[in-house]
């Protein structure tokens, strides 16, 4: 903002020296650029928030964006919820977005902003939790994925180490590193790995 402010000041010092003429061709310079700069900035604070996603056990696809600029899209958040429900109950639960910030991050990160990524497991249900936990499946006793601050994930073509040291890099919340499974855990609470 402060170029314009020079650049009108350089406008009108032109314009009691040289007269209108000249004055007139640097006025309508500055007025593109502020329209200019204001288009950038209208479309840089309305960014698409994107993600592809595959579920491992539903077999379902979902393209969506979920977040424009800073405003979460409560249709898309509802639709994101639906999908990531408990595949073996079918209970929905509101997911915390910050979940879907942390998704979108990681693949930029990885330098891959346009892949889908595998779901291996969404929201759980404390039956589902308990049940996992019964069957030697080792899922923690009050796993975030009850409160719908976790999800377990692997991106097709990047080794899950990979995605592993890179969400450890973002410093955004717990990382779990399966290599025998393949799928990497994360999620929004406290930070710490596994």
């Amino acid at each position: 903002m402060n170029s314009y402010i020079i650049l009108l000041e350089y406008t009108l010092r032109l314009l009691f020296r040289n007269g209108p003429s000249l004055s007139f061709v640097f006025l309508i310079c500055l007025c593109s650029a502020t329209s200019l700069s204001a288009a950038e900035t209208t479309s840089t604070s309305e960014v698409a928030y994107r993600l592809r996603l595959f579920h491992t056990h539903t077999g379902q696809r979902l393209d969506i964006v979920y977040r424009h600029g800073d405003t979460y899209d409560p249709d898309a958040l509802a639709q994101l919820n639906q999908y990531l429900r408990d595949h073996r109950t079918g209970t929905v639960h509101e997911y915390d977005p910050r979940v879907f910030d942390l998704l979108h991050d990681l693949t930029s990160a990885l330098g891959r902003p346009d892949a889908e990524i595998d779901i291996v497991c969404g929201y759980r249900t404390p039956w589902s939790n308990e049940y996992l936990r019964m069957h030697g499946h080792g899922v923690a006793r009050h796993s975030l994925h009850m409160e719908a601050m976790a999800i377990d994930i692997r991106v097709p073509g990047v080794r899950t180490s990979e995605v592993r040291d890179t969400a450890l890099a973002l410093h955004r919340g717990g990382v779990g590193y399966y290599a025998g499974s393949d799928f990497v855990h994360v999620d929004v609470g406290r930070v710490r790995r596994w």
